[in-house]
């Protein structure tokens, strides 16, 4: 049903790792996983990796090292110099808004197929349920929704010069997300500066659960540009600053969202939180559909920074955002992972995050009432596009179980982290905790 697989407040996530773009963008706090067309569609694995070598080139204690020139071709026969390796993970959600996600994910990685080449799949299944209030609040039973969510992409970089491809996929009853992306890298200095662009487009349908897209259906275009640098800072220092830009043009406005309408002493009379209860005795008779403005421009500039101590690797990310319906954010996260043992990396992690409201945002919408119905030309509940804070700590664990010979050929991570998000001008709930872990298996070809 639309967009609603819930996430701490993030609204536009730009994660850059060795001049391969991966842009998870979500619209000011709803997960749209693989509907952020055009993109790399990442498993949890992905998205909050637990090895600090998926944001380096981060290496042993001695510290990081410039990046690796890519090895000479063979020089006769064909022989394999790729390196493979799988991970299949479970991840679940819960939060007191009573919604439930599991999601088992499985991807699959190539390195080196021909030198320098590098191939990636990823497939994963979100399985939904729901009775949050704004559900209750229109009267509506429980849902269970499915999803099903596929990406492909790849690198080719034999020097200096590299170029890179990503596509998606993603179905669900009443939404449908398609996109494709590609990006340019370029290394210079030894190696030690890269930079990168890319460009990424995207097409969504939206529609309604039950209902054929030949009957309903909406069309959203999604354009997104990314430029950056990466810089060895120093032999155990590397940082990264890109800044992503994101044009969308159609409806986003939900099918299924209807806004509450009051009398202006009555809008000015309620209060933030007021329950599913007082909102139905004191609102007027009718509750149009929601409607968002039809173009949204976003633009985010991120920042990170990755150091290696003796035996630990710290990495500290911010990110600022601001689009032209008047939401402005900062969200930072940092993770500090250590060696604990010779096969054991511990990690805990911090994440604060905290916007503005839409410059359209209302707790209570006024209306004129009857006769006319003067409505406001945009309105919207989704709370996500209001003011709000959020802060998620957790951590994790990951221990390899290979051979001493191959330590990485089979490893187990684990990770759980704890999001409270308070909503600070909101109608029915004013804070929302929740819980999200995850368990994955990887297998690394020796």
């Amino acid at each position: 049903m639309g967009c609603r697989t819930p996430a701490a407040g993030g609204v536009v996530s730009t994660t850059v790792a060795a001049a391969t773009i991966t842009l998870a963008l979500c619209s000011a706090g709803c997960a749209h996983g693989a509907r952020a067309s055009g993109l790399h569609v990442a498993s949890a694995t992905e998205l909050r990796s637990a090895d600090p070598q998926a944001t380096a080139p981060v290496g042993t204690g001695e510290g990081v090292a410039p990046r690796a020139a890519q090895p000479e071709r063979a020089r006769s026969g064909l022989e394999d110099t790729s390196k493979k390796s799988a991970s299949l993970e479970t991840a679940a959600y819960t939060d007191s808004d009573r919604v439930t996600v599991f999601t088992p994910a499985i991807s699959g990685t190539i390195e080196n197929v021909v030198d320098g080449a590098s191939l990636h799949g990823s497939y994963l299944v979100d399985v939904v349920s729901a009775a949050s209030v704004d559900i209750i609040a229109t009267a509506s039973r429980r849902w269970h929704e499915v999803r099903h969510a596929g990406a492909l992409s790849g690198e080719y970089k034999p020097h200096d010069l590299g170029i890179g491809f990503s596509a998606s996929v993603s179905s669900e009853p009443d939404y449908f997300s398609y996109g494709a992306s590609g990006h340019l890298s370029y290394d210079f200095d030894e190696k030690n500066t890269s930079i990168f662009f890319g460009y990424g487009y995207g097409h969504d349908t939206i529609g309604r659960s039950g209902t054929s897209f030949t009957t309903f259906a909406r069309s959203l275009q999604r354009g997104s540009l990314l430029l950056g640098v990466d810089q060895v800072v120093g032999p155990a220092t590397l940082a990264s600053l890109s800044l992503g830009v994101i044009i969308e043009n159609g409806d986003q406005s939900k099918p299924y969202r209807y806004i509450p309408m009051f009398s202006p002493a009555e809008a000015q009379a309620t209060p933030a939180g007021a329950s599913v209860d007082y909102v139905n005795a004191h609102r007027l008779f009718e509750r149009p559909l929601e409607q968002l403005p039809l173009a949204r421009r976003r633009f985010a500039l991120s920042s990170t920074l990755a150091q290696r101590f003796d035996s630990s690797t710290l990495r500290a990310s911010e990110r600022v955002y601001i689009d032209n319906w008047g939401l402005k954010a900062s969200t930072t996260d940092a993770r500090w992972f250590f060696d604990a043992a010779e096969r054991i990396r511990l990690w805990p992690h911090v994440r604060f995050h905290a916007q503005t409201p839409v410059g359209f945002w209302q707790r209570a919408y006024v209306s004129s009432g009857q006769p006319g119905f003067a409505l406001p030309e945009l309105r919207t509940g989704d709370r996500e596009l209001g003011p709000l804070w959020a802060a998620t700590g957790g951590g994790g664990a990951k221990l390899f179980l290979g051979s001493a010979a191959h330590p990485h050929f089979f490893a187990i991570a684990i990770e759980a982290d704890a999001v409270y998000t308070s909503y600070l001008d909101d109608l029915f709930i004013s804070g929302r905790t929740g819980v999200l872990g995850s368990l994955t298996l990887e297998v690394e070809e020796p």
